[in-house]
């Protein structure tokens, strides 16, 4: 047995034991800004939908950001698509309104992967990309959807394609991103492990983060509107700010929207410091 002095060096990592996961949560405390961020989504106007609001306020707080879109919304929509369009002629609509609704947003990288629309499946091979662009850009955070989300109300299925966008993003940040052996052929690439530090979830039923997006709204509906092939003559302006308040409402707050949030490593002295300034901290055993 092991004197004490060396316990703590001598622990596993949490990560090890999944048993004990722990929650932690500064209630009524907006995250600092990171540093690098990798939104990753399934579809062209899925970020400008959920998370347009929080990666504006990210880039004007100085966030480098890279967005990653894993197909190229070439089915369209039932709704909206032309029944003459053709989906070579749609990708590539879809990919030049993406680059002008991140222009809007102002992030500084648009990457497309163009796997298939409507069929997206969270494989080995898409883990196997993902990961090896998290490798590559090492973002201190990720953003994805929650891949456990599958009904809305009773009025709203989740799709697909968002499910297995979530599911792939969070296997390759973890484990596959951190863990050295893990798609060794990555190694040959010249791209080491990299651990991100937290992983933003939207349209989470277990929200625990909200982003105050009061000053960056107008912005997320400027670069909504980009997606003209989706929204046709529809005006976004008073959904988004609907959902907006909807979201801000649980704190008070006039917009904002929400996340569950993975923290995956913790920063000790943060966390001892929010003890001490926010006695509501929450600490419970999963």
């Amino acid at each position: 047995m092991s004197d004490s002095s060396n316990d703590k060096n001598n622990e596993l990592p949490l990560s090890a034991i999944p048993e004990r996961g722990i929650t932690h949560v500064v209630a009524n405390v907006e995250p600092k800004t990171p540093g690098r961020v990798l939104c990753i989504n399934a579809h062209p106007d899925d970020q400008e939908f959920t998370v347009g609001g929080t990666i504006a306020k990210w880039v004007r707080a100085g966030a480098h950001v890279v967005t990653v879109v894993i197909t190229s919304g070439d089915a369209g929509s039932n709704d909206r698509t032309d029944p003459g369009m053709t989906k070579s002629k749609l990708a590539v609509l879809r990919e030049l309104e993406q680059r002008a609704a991140c222009a809007v947003l102002g992030v500084q990288e648009t990457v497309f992967m163009h796997y298939g629309d409507g069929t997206l499946q969270p494989t080995i091979d898409l883990r196997r990309d993902l990961t090896r662009l998290i490798r590559k850009y090492k973002p201190d955070v990720v953003v994805c959807g929650d891949p456990t989300a599958r009904f809305y109300g009773n009025n709203y299925i989740n799709h697909p394609d968002h499910r297995a966008a979530g599911d792939a993003a969070c296997d390759a940040v973890f484990p596959s991103a951190g863990t050295r052996l893990i798609f060794p052929e990555l190694l040959a690439e010249g791209l080491e492990p990299h651990q991100v530090e937290r992983v933003f979830l939207h349209g989470s039923e277990k929200s625990d983060t909200w982003i105050d997006i009061s000053e960056t709204l107008a912005i997320k509906i400027s670069a909504l509107k980009a997606h003209v092939t989706q929204l046709g003559d529809w005006d976004p302006l008073e959904r988004m700010k609907e959902w907006a308040s909807e979201e801000g409402k649980e704190k008070g707050l006039a917009a904002a929207e929400s996340f569950r949030v993975m923290i995956l490593k913790q920063d000790p002295v943060t966390e001892e410091g929010a003890r001490e300034q926010h006695p509501d901290f929450v600490e419970a055993e999963l």
